[in-house]
């Protein structure tokens, strides 16, 4: 069957069930006059997810802006949900490619930063926006849970289907309790497979868990059962939101230059403990006393030899050799700025030259260092002690958690014709804007039409349904980084689905807030709340002070994902919370 079959099909589907049908509602149960049922039912409050009685012939649907379609069946409303969820998804679609390529100019600065994570959230926002602001306050109450149950979904389905998704495709063997970039000889192993992030994916997991303080908040007056505070608590949690808001832009806006501090911070410490190291071994293990200090007459000795003009001081050329020597290979290395440093650290007297006194000094100085942060790890067979070594593996593993210096530059060079690539970027950004924009409130009337029309709450279509449609740019983009199988994309893929979740908890949040202030409506999110801060807390603690994951941490994911649908049910359907 072609394409074209197919659309004939869903146009006449479409048609067929736009019409108003009347019909009796038919109940299997007994009469309660043990007579023989005529096929009318008795019954006023219908079970749930059973069809609602049909809709009178004087009854008509609205249409959004006076010439989309509308309807007030079952089957129509959900052929509506699925057209405009898939004008959606092409929304976020267009946003999300719109945002790669002005990356790709621009870099993570200003722009990356700020303005494209508030883009990536922008269908969302939208939604909540417009399930706010429809008609009066009675009607913007009932439509608001459509809103909920977006937010509450999106994070839910990142944190966990996503997030699960993410680990399976980009497993790399473990070895030593890190991943290795491309190998994959392990298969579904699950303890010897798993994928590997830097420290920065740590951080951006830990911000996420702290932006769910707002919901805290806003929830405090009904974890008091109190009913006076509740709408000076949505004021103050926007407030808070807001704040945070802000505040997550601005180390959005200087993480970079915050990133590239701290390579080099780490190469410093890195070129030390290499220094160390290759002083112990050219002094035969001996560079330090049986009692674990440092050994200057050994200290002096390899001072004579690196001074090769014997003049009684270390040029910066003869640091560049001693440096050059020692190969560092796992790093990318600067050597004139490595030389630079070391002379800031040994030339006290400020001679541009390092003295023996001084060098002596220095290096008596970083071994007090080493032996600080790298432990006292005695060799048995030398009586020595190793904690250089030991340090110099910290070093190394502390400059791979911080990630590659690829990710901290302001400008992405050598791009071909950006002039054009700005243009179409521009064009992607402005499309995907105004479908969100036009579609978001004729998806929220098909929703709850479709809630109206079935009696199964609009939360839970919500819940799984459009988060697939605003989502789904941002999930195959992260399955597609995660599935290269590295070190460096795996960290953007966490850090991105990490940061979508903050946005949604600063920004939709903050949109949602501003809507139940402004028009005065109800908090009434108790059991929704709950999720979020479940799934939150737990993923964000989870990923917060481990930077591997072996493939069974994927179970921990999924398991979230049916236990958070199946809590809303529960709390809402069962015990009443609201």
């Amino acid at each position: 069957m072609t394409a074209k079959h197919y659309l004939f099909l869903f146009l006449f589907i479409f048609c067929f069930s736009s019409f108003p049908s009347h019909a009796r509602f038919i109940t299997g149960r007994p009469s309660p006059t043990g007579l023989l049922s005529d096929g009318i039912s008795t019954v006023k409050n219908l079970p749930y997810l059973l069809l609602k009685p049909p809709v009178s012939a004087e009854e008509s649907c609205e249409q959004s802006y006076g010439f989309l379609p509308c309807t007030t069946t079952v089957l129509g409303n959900m052929f509506l949900i699925i057209v405009y969820g898939y004008l959606m998804y092409l929304a976020a679609t267009y946003l999300s490619y719109g945002s790669e390529l002005l990356l790709e100019i621009l870099g993570p600065g200003i722009v990356g930063g700020l303005f494209l994570p508030m883009l990536g959230a922008l269908p969302d926002a939208m939604l909540i926006l417009v399930s706010g602001l429809s008609g009066t306050a009675e009607t913007a109450q009932s439509q608001v849970s459509v809103g909920m149950g977006l937010l509450a979904g999106s994070t839910v389905m990142l944190l966990t289907v996503i997030w699960g998704a993410c680990i399976i495709v980009g497993r790399c063997d473990l070895h030593d309790s890190v991943a290795i970039d491309g190998t994959n000889t392990k298969g579904f192993n699950l303890k010897e497979s798993g994928v590997s992030t830097d420290i920065w994916t740590c951080y951006a997991a830990r911000i996420m868990a702290i932006s769910v303080i707002p919901f805290l908040i806003v929830q405090l007056p009904q974890a008091l059962s109190s009913t006076s505070g509740r709408h000076l608590a949505v004021l103050i949690a926007l407030i808070i939101s807001l704040l945070m808001l802000v505040s997550y832009c601005v180390y959005q806006v200087f993480q970079p230059w915050i990133q590239r501090r701290r390579l080099a911070f780490a190469k410093h410490k890195h070129v030390i403990s290499g220094i160390l190291r290759h002083l112990k071994k050219h002094a035969l293990g001996r560079l330090l006393t049986d009692d674990g200090e440092p050994d200057t007459e050994i200290i002096r000795k390899l001072f004579e030899t690196i001074d090769e003009n014997h003049d009684g001081g270390l040029s910066p050329s003869e640091l560049r050799a001693l440096i050059t020597g020692i190969r560092f290979e796992e790093i990318d290395l600067d050597q004139d700025d490595a030389v630079s440093k070391v002379i800031a650290d040994f030339d006290t007297s400020r001679d541009n030259l390092v003295q023996e006194d001084e060098f002596v000094e220095g290096i008596t100085k970083w071994i007090n260092e080493a032996k600080q942060t790298g432990g006292a790890y005695l060799e048995s067979n030398t009586g020595t002690f190793k904690f250089i070594d030991h340090f110099h593996q910290q070093r190394k593993r502390e400059h791979a958690l911080l990630g590659s210096e690829e990710q901290s530059d302001e400008v992405v060079e050598n791009v071909e014709n950006p002039r054009w690539i700005s243009i179409k970027a521009v064009l992607m950004l402005l499309l995907g804007t105004l479908i969100a924009a036009a579609f978001a409130d004729p998806l929220v009337d098909a929703v709850d039409n479709f809630s109206e029309a079935t009696s199964i709450p609009s939360f839970f279509i919500s819940f799984i349904a459009l988060p697939l449609a605003t989502n789904s740019s941002e999930a195959v983009s992260a399955i597609i980084f995660a599935s290269r199988k590295k070190q460096r994309t795996a960290s953007l893929t966490f850090s991105e689905l990490y940061g979508a979740v903050t946005m949604n908890n600063v920004l939709c949040l903050s949109v949602f807030l501003a809507l139940v202030y402004v028009r005065g409506l109800t908090w009434d999110f108790s059991s929704e709340v709950l999720v979020i801060l479940i799934v939150c807390v737990v993923m964000g603690a989870f990923a917060s002070f481990r930077t591997t994951f072996p493939l069974w941490t994927c179970s921990v994911a999924y398991i979230l994902y049916p236990f958070s649908l199946g809590l809303v049910y529960v709390l809402d359907y069962v015990f009443g919370w609201s």
